[in-house]
């Protein structure tokens, strides 16, 4: 995965709860190096890279970007070797039969790249929801942990100018999640997240561009002019 957008992890910046009889807000070690604290940091890059989640969901969207790579090719194989046919095709044509072809060719091209371009922001909305849906099968996981070491607040790391590392229970999350959930395959994704299809989809987005690394195919090279 090359990038991912933060904005997915939107729900993780700021997880408040508040809970009663919480502790000071002073980082002390406690028992086996569990930390007490009403602030706490989570790293969310590390949080998904780092779980069984994560790991099965990154997997999951490359295999599904090589397959789309691999098919596009094959579909620009077959569309270029159409196209020559079509140009040795128009010796034995007239030109309102040629056009005809022509027409119909550059119809069917156009519906490939459609097709092709909705599968790739299919694509790469999922990649970018991928964080979210991890977010939601955590929640109730985070929030046990800040329970269970008196914390008020989680933050995101990247907000945060200076912490101190007794207060990082991103390694507590990562172990927690993995015994809780493994690698999510048998949780129930969020019904907001899924289309009306099943495919993964964002909250009413304008659909974004194509990813530049799924190619789409090729325009063929322009076929010869009929004669009029």
């Amino acid at each position: 995965m090359r990038r991912r957008s933060q904005s997915g992890w939107g729900a993780v910046v700021v997880l408040a709860v508040v809970l009663t009889g919480a502790a000071p807000a002073v980082a002390q070690a406690q028992d086996v190096g569990t930390i007490q604290s009403e602030i706490l940091v989570l790293d969310p890059d590390r949080l998904f890279s780092g779980t069984q989640v994560g790991q099965r969901l990154t997997d999951q969207y490359q295999a599904e970007r090589d397959a789309l790579i691999a098919n596009n090719r094959e579909l620009e194989a077959e569309l270029r070797a159409e196209e020559q046919a079509l140009t040795e095709a128009r010796k034995t044509m007239t030109a309102s039969e040629f056009r005809a072809e022509a027409d119909a060719f550059d119809d069917k091209v156009r519906s490939i790249r459609a097709e092709n371009d909705r599968k790739a922001r299919d694509l790469e909305r999922g990649r970018e929801l991928a964080p979210l849906s991890l977010m939601r099968m955590a929640e109730p996981i985070l929030v046990q942990v800040m329970r269970d070491t008196g914390g008020k607040i989680i933050l995101d790391n990247r907000q945060v100018l200076l912490r101190a590392d007794a207060i990082d229970i991103t390694d507590i999350a990562i172990a927690r999640i993995d015994a809780a959930i493994g690698d999510g395959s048998s949780t129930s994704p969020d019904p907001e997240l899924r289309t009306p299809d099943g495919e993964t989809s964002d909250d009413g987005g304008d659909g974004g561009e194509a990813s530049p690394d799924v190619p789409a195919p090729e325009n063929p090279a322009t076929l010869p002019e009929a004669a009029e």
